[in-house]
């Protein structure tokens, strides 16, 4: 089988729609299947090309057994709703036009966020005559109506109607949460065809490590119990309140014996790091993206790991994907997400749901992991028990099941 696989994300990006698609193709092809991938020149977060590439109409590699194909896309950094909606635009039209030069596909998976690249798979399909999968990363345009970057209007109905359309010509419809899944259906979507398959975790790369010497003696990091959040530092994170826990900890007694890391890029970086000058937070360190091949070093440092969205229902429908690359390094979780993953978090024992925007509970969870050593030592033991059951191999053959299912019934027709 031939599987076309249109992803605006793609390493040596590190986000997590970039991760999953190559992992997932990655896996397909051990198991003898052709996968070429249509993506853009590398550039997430910061709108930069990273170095070795260049912002071409067309350019080809190949990356452990997958085809990839790169096309010209407007880039800009992951900030600014205007430009990032060129950007999305520019994928779509780049990726449909490239889509007829690849030969004998039997099926097209189009994979959002974003949304667009979803809209490329179906044109795509369309155009060869082949079934079209959607991946539903992320419930958009309702996510970014979450976050306030769009109120209701006319273009967000118009892509709500859009988005329908898109799931009812589908073949399948492949969801990262069951949450989703029940959203769908709730909206007429025919169960029969919406299938989930969770986010999950490379364990080739994701095992306990112990700390990094080199970078705890850079980050002057000895002796002391470091708290992370790892990822965007976008709209929909809500970061203000890692920046709160870590000024309520300083002036605690004892507080100086914590450290909060914040690595990544996103939208709302700058605001935070001048937020947290500004409050004189001198236990909080921000760090810029590393590639793909360093992010376990810097999960190492971790003794906890902080995942938090903002309060609001559309969030309680997702599973952070860094939850499962946690647990894979044995480091529990400070979880401030309701709903699905908050309840992966308390099924497993893997850590401390807490109550989004609320730094008070934040504090309080984090205070526990470090002074009850029977509980922090459960958590870990949980966490890497747990870690098996979102191996990305399984899930990978999980979705290849699907595929196979949607080409063989797509050649009775």
């Amino acid at each position: 089988m031939h599987i076309l696989f249109l992803s605006d994300n793609f390493p040596p990006e590190v986000n997590a729609p970039a991760s999953r698609t190559f992992e997932h193709c990655r896996e397909w092809v051990k198991a003898g299947h052709q996968v070429t991938v249509i993506t853009g020149a590398p550039n997430f977060p910061q709108g930069r090309v990273y170095d070795g590439y260049r912002n071409r109409l067309w350019q080809r590699e190949e990356m452990d057994g997958i085809r990839v194909i790169r096309v010209w896309t407007f880039i800009t950094a992951n900030e600014g709703f205007l430009r990032r909606i060129l950007d999305y635009l520019s994928y779509m039209a780049s990726a449909t036009l490239a889509a007829p030069f690849v030969r004998k596909v039997d099926l097209v998976i189009g994979t959002s966020p974003q949304f667009f690249a979803a809209c490329a798979g179906w044109l795509a399909a369309g155009l060869k005559r082949t079934p079209f999968v959607f991946e539903l990363r992320d419930l958009w345009p309702e996510s970014i109506k979450a976050v306030g970057a769009m109120k209701d209007s006319a273009a967000i109905r118009f892509f709500e109607r859009l988005e329908l359309f898109l799931y009812r010509r589908a073949a399948a419809v492949v969801s990262v949460t069951h949450s989703f899944r029940r959203n769908l259906i709730g909206r007429g979507i025919d169960p029969g065809k919406v299938h989930v398959v969770t986010n999950g975790v490379d364990l080739s790369r994701f095992a306990p490590h112990p700390k990094d010497p080199e970078l705890v003696a850079e980050l002057g990091l000895a002796g002391k119990f470091v708290a992370g959040y790892i990822g965007t530092h976008g709209m929909a994170h809500a970061l203000e309140t890692i920046l709160a826990a870590a000024e309520t900890i300083r002036k605690r007694p004892g507080g100086g014996a914590y450290r909060f890391i914040l690595l990544g890029h996103g939208a709302r970086k700058e605001e935070l790091k001048a937020k947290a000058a500004a409050m004189g937070l001198d236990n909080l360190l921000f760090l810029d993206s590393v590639p793909k091949e360093e992010v376990p070093r810097y999960w190492s440092l971790l003794d906890v790991a902080i995942i938090h969205l903002r309060k609001t229902p559309l969030f309680e429908t997702v599973i952070p994907s860094k939850l499962f690359e946690g647990m894979g390094m044995g480091i529990p979780v400070l979880h401030g997400v309701a709903g699905e993953s908050a309840e992966i978090v308390r099924r497993e024992e893997a850590g401390i749901p807490f109550e989004p925007e609320n730094p008070t509970a934040l504090v309080a969870g984090l205070t526990l992991m470090k002074e009850d050593a029977d509980n922090y030592r459960r958590f870990r033991e949980n966490a890497l028990a747990a870690a098996p059951r979102y191996d990305r191999r399984k899930l990978a053959a999980e979705m290849l099941d699907i595929l196979i299912d949607v080409v063989a019934k797509g050649e009775e027709r």
